[in-house]
Parts: C-alpha cells; sequence; structure tokens
C-alpha cells in the first residue's frame, strides 16, 4: 500500500515500480527476505489499473476516481484485486474486504474505513458472494447495481444539468440448422450482459452496434434492421461526473459463429449459450425484456 500510494502522489511511471519497493523494504521492513508477494502484487495491480478503477466508479458513480484520497483508492484497488482476481483459496473475500477496511482505518481518513466498506461490499454482494455481507456490512440487501442508478432517483431539474451519451448494443444470435445461440459478454461483476458502446460523432447507433461487437467480441455481424429497445441509467464519468447514458438495442446476426475472443475494459468473458441455457443465467434485470423480445423476433423467423 505504501508502494502504490508513492507511485501515485508522485505520479511516477509503473516502471519505476521496482525502485519504490526496493526503498520502502529497506527503510520500512528491513528484515523482509520474500519480495516478491509484493512485487507480484503491486505489478498485477498496476496492469489491471484501468479495470479496477472502472469498477470503483460503478460501485461508487458519486465518487469519480480523482476525488477519492490517494490513500483509499490505492486501498480499493488492492481490495478489488484480491476480491476479484485472486484465488478465493488463496485470499477469501471476507477477508480481503476486511484487511482492506483495516488498512483504510489505520493509514486512511475518519470516514475511510466506512468508505472502502461500502464500495468492497457493493462489489461483494454483485458478485453473488455465498456468504453474509462482511461483518461490518451488515445493512440493507437491496441495493442499485453499480452504475445502474436508474432517472427516477433523481429530480427533473438534476436530470436537465446532465449530459447525455448515446450507446448503441444488441443481442448477437447466430443460426446452425435448427439451432440458435446467442453471445453475451461477460463482466466483472457476475453478470452475463450484451455488448454494448458509444455511438460516435456521425455514426449511427445501429452501426455502432456492430461495430461494438466486433471490438469486444471478435464477431462479425450485420443488423436484422429490428430495433429491440431502449434503456437509460445515470452513470459517473470522471471528467463530467453524472451522464445519462441512453442505450438502443437491435438484433444483429453472425455471418459466422466462430470462438469469442472478449476484449474490453471491465469484461473478463465472451461465450454463447443455447436457447434452453439463456434463463439459467445471470442477467441484469434491464437487459431481460430486450432478450426475451429479441428470443421472439428469431422464433418468428424461423
Amino acid at each position: 500500500m505504501q508502494s502504490l500510494f508513492e507511485r501515485d502522489f508522485n505520479d511516477i511511471p509503473a516502471t519505476e515500480m521496482g525502485k519504490i519497493i526496493d526503498r520502502n523494504i529497506a527503510e520500512f521492513a528491513p528484515g523482509l527476505n520474500d519480495r516478491s508477494f509484493v512485487e507480484t502484487l503491486t505489478q498485477t495491480i498496476l496492469e489491471k489499473q484501468s479495470v479496477l478503477d472502472d469498477v470503483i466508479m460503478k460501485a461508487a458513480p458519486e465518487w469519480p476516481i480523482d476525488k477519492i484520497s490517494i490513500v483509499d483508492r490505492n486501498i480499493l484497488r488492492i481490495g478489488l484485486y484480491e476480491l476479484l482476481f485472486t484465488s478465493k483459496k488463496e485470499v477469501p473475500s471476507r477477508v480481503a474486504i476486511n484487511e482492506a477496511i483495516e488498512l483504510a482505518k489505520t493509514f486512511g481518513g475518519e470516514s475511510s474505513g466506512r468508505f472502502v466498506n461500502g464500495v468492497l461490499g457493493t462489489v461483494y454482494r454483485e458478485m453473488g458472494g455465498p456468504e453474509a455481507e462482511p461483518e461490518e456490512d451488515r445493512v440493507a440487501k437491496k441495493k442499485k447495481k453499480p452504475g445502474q442508478n436508474k432517472p427516477s432517483d433523481f429530480s427533473e431539474n438534476e436530470l436537465k444539468e446532465m449530459l447525455i451519451e448515446k450507446v448503441a448494443g444488441g443481442v448477437v444470435y447466430a443460426r446452425e440448422g435448427e439451432s440458435v445461440s446467442l453471445a453475451f459478454v461477460h463482466d466483472i461483476f457476475g453478470y452475463w450482459t450484451l455488448s454494448k458502446g458509444h455511438v460516435q460523432e456521425g455514426e449511427e447507433p445501429e452501426g455502432a452496434a456492430v461495430r461494438k461487437a466486433k471490438e469486444e467480441m471478435g464477431l462479425a455481424v450485420e443488423s436484422d434492421g429490428i430495433t429491440l429497445g431502449t434503456n437509460e441509467y445515470i452513470a459517473n464519468d470522471p471528467k463530467v461526473g453524472k451522464v445519462r447514458r441512453q442505450v438502443m438495442y437491435f438484433l444483429l446476426k453472425a455471418k459466422v459463429k466462430n470462438e469469442l475472443h472478449v476484449d474490453s475494459s471491465g469484461l473478463d468473458d465472451a461465450r454463447w449459450f443455447e436457447l434452453d441455457e439463456v434463463e439459467s443465467l445471470k442477467i441484469y434485470d434491464d437487459v431481460l425484456p430486450i432478450i426475451t423480445k429479441a428470443i421472439t423476433f428469431i422464433y418468428q423467423q424461423s
């Protein structure tokens, strides 16, 4: 934590991390013989920092990453890395959370422990943790999903002041004889969801949906010319604050059912599913009606 803090505070290139670790071990832990744990942990956290920061912004949308204290955000990066990417046999989820809380209480401000607890507890619940919430997070279980605040949670004046971002995505399907499969991406919160992305200047939403399927899953698709619907949620942009993201979904047909390769921050998998497998997947509530409508259109085309 000290080494990550120092690098962040002084805006030191990640390539200098080894020198920072050497200095801190010499000063604070001269008897440490095995430094591999420190090196591996800091290196992998820096490699995944953009993903970890994205999770923080989704779990705490009211806190832009640059507004979180340097101590708190680096403790969150450590806790989230262990929570999301470390073997549970090596570091159980509740251990990762509680250790992060103790770091925050020791080195952070008066409210750091509660803040770290809240963010990690939110992520833990979204991952579908098999146990109860961490012991210091016995709060109401009905929570908003990270990054999924509804427009109804804000006043009309607040909504008018927010920028509107146009986003497009699609339900991607492939047909092989009588068999139909759907392609989903998997986010680091544990949900299977639809590929989507921002509509670029001068780009039509339908074209943006086709482009994102290619970028995120390596999949060549074409639009069936069917608009499946729209939804809107409030997200936090680190540069401009809260924004209204309006998503338009289309029905997209894969030209070839090839192997999927995920390539996007915040996603860790992409996979094909037969239609009878979809109902057992963990899917966001606001996406389910879109998928249901897509399946209806696919059957009508048969």
